[in-house]
């Protein structure tokens, strides 16, 4: 696969647009998602980055979109976006009637396709304050609120301020599983949707396998299977490229709400 980084040697030959430079490792080995990493050049000088160091990502404008989306074409905002918009309307539910909380918003790319969905109200939650800043600096327009919370841990303000929207969807695009959003913070934002309230979300086919070790195949089999979660559509498909140019399989689910999830379901 193709690169964005600079050829050896011209580094210091023309300006640096730090978003753009950016090198995949060559001739890499089988490397787990979790342990993928890019390079880039910033502070004079070649760094390298995990791609799950999304506090170092989110401190480079336009990083993320490039090495995501450009060189690794990701594809799960436009994929669960389309989903949910053909569900709704399939129910004749109007978009902007929506008060979505989106869990592990990042810089705001899936907000963003929420917007163009037509979301009405939309707050995005995230545990990173670089995430939050990130999408102020980008994406200003975007969100209506934007909280810097634990959703294992929240205090009573922070409570508060998120039951205040009653929200009637919950988003939450490739964040499940790695130990960045586990079981109980899925469960809290899900807690937070009105019953008969909408749930879109992503995650790698592996977590939803017989093979899964994070609690996620558990979780979402259990509350299907208790009516706590009605799915109304799901698909398989590439999230994006690997480091190597290999496919990474993810699966997006749209369904409804029946009621909370309660604590002692998670087992």
């Amino acid at each position: 696969m193709e690169n964005g980084g600079l050829p050896n040697g011209d580094v210091a030959s023309r300006p640096v647009r730090l978003h753009r430079d950016v090198r995949l490792p060559d001739d890499v080995e089988h490397i787990d998602q979790d342990a993928e990493y890019c390079s880039v050049f910033a502070d004079g000088a070649w760094q390298r980055i995990r791609f799950h160091d999304y506090r170092r990502i989110f401190s480079i404008p336009g990083l993320y979109e490039h090495l995501f989306h450009d060189l690794l074409d990701c594809r799960s905002p436009d994929v669960v976006a389309k989903l949910l918009k053909e569900e709704l309307q399939r129910d004749g539910v109007a978009a902007h009637s929506l008060r979505v909380l989106d869990l592990g918003a990042g810089n705001g790319l899936v907000g963003e396709q929420l917007r163009t969905v037509g979301a009405g109200e939309l707050v995005g939650v995230d545990i990173l304050p670089e995430a939050r800043a990130a999408a102020l600096r980008d994406r200003p327009e975007v969100y209506d609120a934007y909280h810097v919370v634990d959703m294992t841990a929240l205090a009573e303000t922070e409570r508060a301020a998120l039951a205040a929207p009653r929200f009637t969807a919950l988003a939450c695009v490739a964040a499940l599983g790695y130990g960045d959003i586990p079981p109980s913070a899925f469960r809290a934002a899900f807690n937070l949707v009105a019953e008969g309230g909408w749930i879109a979300f992503t995650i790698k086919d592996r977590f939803l396998s017989e093979a899964d070790t994070s609690g996620f195949a558990r979780l979402v089999s259990r509350c299907t299977e208790a009516g706590l979660l009605r799915v109304r559509t799901s698909q398989r498909y590439r999230h994006r490229l690997d480091v190597r140019g290999e496919p990474l399989n993810y699966v997006a689910l749209v369904g409804t709400k029946r009621a909370d999830i309660p604590e002692d379901l998670l087992g």
